[in-house]
Protein backbone atom coordinates (compact mmCIF):
# COMPACT_ATOMS: atom_id res chain seq x y z
CA UNK A 1 0.00 0.00 0.00
CA UNK A 2 1.16 3.51 -0.78
CA UNK A 3 1.14 6.09 1.98
CA UNK A 4 -0.22 9.62 1.83
CA UNK A 5 0.48 12.27 4.46
CA UNK A 6 -2.55 13.68 6.21
CA UNK A 7 -3.22 16.29 8.86
CA UNK A 8 -3.13 15.55 12.56
CA UNK A 9 -3.69 11.79 12.18
CA UNK A 10 -0.22 11.08 10.82
CA UNK A 11 0.00 8.87 7.75
CA UNK A 12 -2.98 7.27 6.03
CA UNK A 13 -2.37 4.35 3.72
CA UNK A 14 -4.02 4.02 0.33
CA UNK A 15 -4.60 0.66 -1.29
CA UNK A 16 -7.03 -2.10 -2.11
CA UNK A 17 -8.16 -5.26 -0.39
CA UNK A 18 -10.47 -8.11 -1.40
CA UNK A 19 -12.27 -9.72 1.54
CA UNK A 20 -13.07 -13.43 1.81
CA UNK A 21 -16.76 -12.73 1.09
CA UNK A 22 -15.84 -11.08 -2.23
CA UNK A 23 -16.18 -7.46 -1.09
CA UNK A 24 -13.54 -5.32 -2.76
CA UNK A 25 -12.38 -2.00 -1.28
CA UNK A 26 -10.06 0.59 -2.81
CA UNK A 27 -9.24 3.70 -0.83
CA UNK A 28 -7.77 5.18 2.32
CA UNK A 29 -6.98 3.20 5.49
CA UNK A 30 -6.12 4.39 8.99
CA UNK A 31 -3.25 3.04 11.07
CA UNK A 32 -5.63 0.52 12.69
CA UNK A 33 -6.30 -1.15 9.32
CA UNK A 34 -9.80 0.31 9.01
CA UNK A 35 -11.33 1.96 5.95
CA UNK A 36 -10.91 5.64 6.76
CA UNK A 37 -11.06 8.57 4.35
CA UNK A 38 -12.28 8.35 0.76
CA UNK A 39 -12.92 4.99 -0.82
CA UNK A 40 -14.86 2.79 -3.21
CA UNK A 41 -16.42 -0.49 -2.14
CA UNK A 42 -18.05 -3.13 -4.32
CA UNK A 43 -19.96 -5.88 -2.51
CA UNK A 44 -20.60 -9.39 -3.86
CA UNK A 45 -24.30 -8.67 -4.50
CA UNK A 46 -23.37 -5.73 -6.77
CA UNK A 47 -23.99 -2.96 -4.22
CA UNK A 48 -21.47 -0.16 -4.76
CA UNK A 49 -20.53 2.61 -2.33
CA UNK A 50 -18.37 5.59 -3.20
CA UNK A 51 -17.61 8.15 -0.53
CA UNK A 52 -16.30 8.79 2.94
CA UNK A 53 -15.43 6.25 5.60
CA UNK A 54 -14.60 6.67 9.26
CA UNK A 55 -13.28 3.81 11.37
CA UNK A 56 -14.52 1.28 8.81
CA UNK A 57 -18.06 2.68 8.39
CA UNK A 58 -19.70 4.87 5.74
CA UNK A 59 -19.42 8.42 7.04
CA UNK A 60 -19.71 11.90 5.55
CA UNK A 61 -20.83 12.28 1.95
CA UNK A 62 -21.38 9.28 -0.26
CA UNK A 63 -23.36 7.52 -2.94
CA UNK A 64 -24.65 3.98 -2.63
CA UNK A 65 -26.19 2.13 -5.58
CA UNK A 66 -28.04 -1.15 -5.04
CA UNK A 67 -28.33 -3.99 -7.58
CA UNK A 68 -32.11 -3.49 -7.95
CA UNK A 69 -31.57 0.09 -9.19
CA UNK A 70 -32.31 1.89 -5.90
CA UNK A 71 -29.82 4.63 -5.00
CA UNK A 72 -29.01 7.06 -2.19
CA UNK A 73 -26.89 10.19 -2.48
CA UNK A 74 -26.18 12.22 0.60
CA UNK A 75 -24.89 12.21 4.14
CA UNK A 76 -23.95 9.11 6.13
CA UNK A 77 -23.11 8.66 9.79
CA UNK A 78 -21.79 5.46 11.40
CA UNK A 79 -22.81 3.39 8.37
CA UNK A 80 -26.37 4.74 8.05
CA UNK A 81 -28.15 7.23 5.77
CA UNK A 82 -28.16 10.12 8.20
CA UNK A 83 -28.61 13.82 7.50
CA UNK A 84 -29.76 15.25 4.18
CA UNK A 85 -29.97 13.34 0.94
CA UNK A 86 -32.04 11.86 -1.84
CA UNK A 87 -33.20 8.24 -2.04
CA UNK A 88 -34.52 6.83 -5.31
CA UNK A 89 -36.41 3.56 -5.37
CA UNK A 90 -35.90 1.28 -8.35
CA UNK A 91 -39.23 2.52 -9.82
CA UNK A 92 -37.81 6.13 -9.77
CA UNK A 93 -40.02 7.27 -6.88
CA UNK A 94 -37.81 9.44 -4.69
CA UNK A 95 -37.60 11.12 -1.31
CA UNK A 96 -35.63 14.34 -0.91
CA UNK A 97 -35.07 15.38 2.66
CA UNK A 98 -33.85 14.24 6.05
CA UNK A 99 -32.79 10.78 7.19
CA UNK A 100 -31.96 9.36 10.59
CA UNK A 101 -30.43 5.97 11.35
CA UNK A 102 -31.03 4.67 7.82
CA UNK A 103 -34.71 5.68 7.78
CA UNK A 104 -36.70 8.57 6.34
CA UNK A 105 -37.10 10.73 9.41
CA UNK A 106 -37.61 14.49 9.32
CA UNK A 107 -38.85 16.94 6.72
CA UNK A 108 -38.92 16.17 3.03
CA UNK A 109 -40.82 15.58 -0.19
CA UNK A 110 -41.95 12.44 -2.00
CA UNK A 111 -42.02 12.51 -5.80
CA UNK A 112 -43.71 9.58 -7.55
CA UNK A 113 -42.53 7.93 -10.77
CA UNK A 114 -45.02 10.02 -12.78
CA UNK A 115 -43.42 13.24 -11.47
CA UNK A 116 -46.32 14.14 -9.17
CA UNK A 117 -46.05 14.68 -5.43
CA UNK A 118 -49.39 13.10 -4.62
CA UNK A 119 -52.64 14.75 -3.69
CA UNK A 120 -52.51 16.25 -1.22
CA UNK A 121 -48.81 17.00 -1.77
CA UNK A 122 -46.60 14.61 0.23
CA UNK A 123 -44.36 17.32 1.67
CA UNK A 124 -43.83 17.62 5.37
CA UNK A 125 -42.67 15.68 8.39
CA UNK A 126 -41.96 11.95 8.15
CA UNK A 127 -41.27 9.67 11.09
CA UNK A 128 -39.84 6.19 10.61
CA UNK A 129 -40.66 6.32 6.86
CA UNK A 130 -44.31 7.34 7.46
CA UNK A 131 -45.84 10.66 6.44
CA UNK A 132 -47.04 12.29 9.66
CA UNK A 133 -48.04 15.87 8.88
CA UNK A 134 -48.09 18.31 6.02
CA UNK A 135 -45.79 21.32 6.16
CA UNK A 136 -43.83 23.28 3.59
CA UNK A 137 -40.09 22.64 3.81
CA UNK A 138 -38.38 24.09 0.70
CA UNK A 139 -35.10 24.79 2.53
CA UNK A 140 -34.76 21.14 3.57
CA UNK A 141 -35.49 19.94 0.03
CA UNK A 142 -32.95 22.38 -1.44
CA UNK A 143 -30.33 21.29 1.10
CA UNK A 144 -30.97 17.61 0.25
CA UNK A 145 -30.54 18.39 -3.46
CA UNK A 146 -27.33 20.34 -2.81
CA UNK A 147 -25.83 17.61 -0.60
CA UNK A 148 -26.71 14.92 -3.19
CA UNK A 149 -25.10 17.01 -5.93
CA UNK A 150 -21.89 17.43 -3.91
CA UNK A 151 -21.82 13.69 -3.10
CA UNK A 152 -22.16 12.84 -6.82
CA UNK A 153 -19.51 15.40 -7.79
CA UNK A 154 -16.93 14.02 -5.35
CA UNK A 155 -17.18 10.64 -7.10
CA UNK A 156 -15.82 12.25 -10.27
CA UNK A 157 -12.68 13.56 -8.54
Amino acid sequence: MAQRPTGKQGVVKYGSYKYDDGTHYVGDWNDKGQKHGMGHMLMPDGTRYDGGFESGLFNGLGVIAFPDGARYEGEFMQGWFHGHGIFWRNDTMRFEGEFRGGRIWGNGLVTYADGSNGFPRNEGFFQDCRFMRKTRCPQVIQRAQKVAHIARAQMDQ
